[in-house]
């Protein structure tokens, strides 16, 4: 994992919108039924017709096609929608948990669908790319993290391009996901910790420039609420000029403060995004299992299972 500088204050700029995401529809199964072979006979001429019509040269062809048909409607009537089963997850939790209201990420309200959009911010918004080209890669990383030094709840990192490479490749394939954060409830006198449970967060990435990439979060009630107008509770800015002659990526990220986030909670979910994502490889067990659960949330897999998530979000096993 790269090495992540953190700071804890509260100065805040204007974060993007989450892009708008179809919930994945389940198409009507349809049913048709295989001739036998004198019936075939029987109607041979209209299936030829039949299939001559639907731009085929045979029956077989026809025949063919119409199995491979079936078994892709039968994929997409035994997908699911990974959304539905987080959002029913995390009110099974809720209910179980009378205390959950304390565990939960405070809403900020929904972004103004009217606002003027806000311009991306490049790597040159933040350092002068043509003063740092003659410097080595580590005076470039003890710049940036120095320029991140006085700001608050900001987070920022310089990787390795072999890692941001990895995670890229599975993030393009796979720009949506949820997360689980670990939450302590408040007792009853509303000081001491309470139960311990799991609050759902929604992933998104987005390719906003040649150069800039967006990791945005927010609570998954949050986005099931306002869906593209959610609020981001954080966001990381992936810059990746310096690529050719450094080597490196320069990160920095940001956490909206009175959210109930703090820096240390995104932390997690930046780790979690990392092993998820592939950013390390993924030879090991725990990896392969981690991507795989990545592409199966993305196929709306029967596979994927929130239990699995969260069971390997807390394993150390890398």
């Amino acid at each position: 994992m790269w090495r992540l500088t953190s700071i804890a204050r509260a100065n805040i700029h204007t974060c993007n919108r989450f892009l708008p995401v179809s919930n994945k529809s389940i198409g009507t199964l349809s049913v048709f039924r295989f001739y036998s072979s004198s019936l075939e006979e029987r109607y041979k001429d209209k299936l030829l017709q039949e299939a001559q019509k639907q731009g085929f040269n045979s029956i077989e062809q026809l025949k063919d096609h119409l199995k491979e048909d079936l078994e892709s409607r039968k994929h997409k009537f035994n997908s699911i929608d990974p959304l539905k089963e987080l959002e029913d997850y995390q009110q099974r939790t809720q209910m179980a948990n009378n205390n959950s209201k304390n565990m939960m990420t405070k809403s900020k309200g929904p972004l103004d669908p009217n606002a003027p959009k806000v311009p991306f911010k490049t790597l040159d918004s933040f350092l002068d790319v043509t003063k740092i080209e003659d410097l080595s890669k580590q005076e470039v990383e003890f710049l940036w993290r120095a320029r991140w030094a006085e700001k608050d709840n900001a987070l920022c990192a310089v990787i390795p391009v072999a890692i941001y490479d990895r995670m890229m490749a599975n993030a393009k394939n796979n720009p949506m996901f949820v997360l689980p954060l670990p939450r302590q409830s408040l007792s009853e006198d509303g000081k001491t910790a309470g139960e311990q449970g799991m609050e759902l967060h929604y992933i998104q990435w987005q390719f906003v420039g040649p150069q800039t990439t967006h990791c945005m979060m927010t609570s998954l009630a949050e986005y099931k609420l306002h869906q593209e107008f959610a609020r981001p509770h954080t966001t990381f800015q992936f810059h990746s000029d310096l690529v050719k002659d450094k080597g490196v990526v320069c990160m920095n990220g940001q956490v909206e403060p009175d959210t109930n986030v703090n820096v240390q909670d995104a932390q997690l979910l930046l780790l979690n995004v990392q092993r998820f994502y592939g950013a390390m490889g993924e030879e090991t067990p725990a990896a392969k299992q981690r991507v795989q659960l990545l592409r199966d949330f993305s196929k709306g897999s029967p596979q994927f299972s929130v239990e699995k998530l969260i069971s390997l979000s807390q394993s150390m096993e890398s």
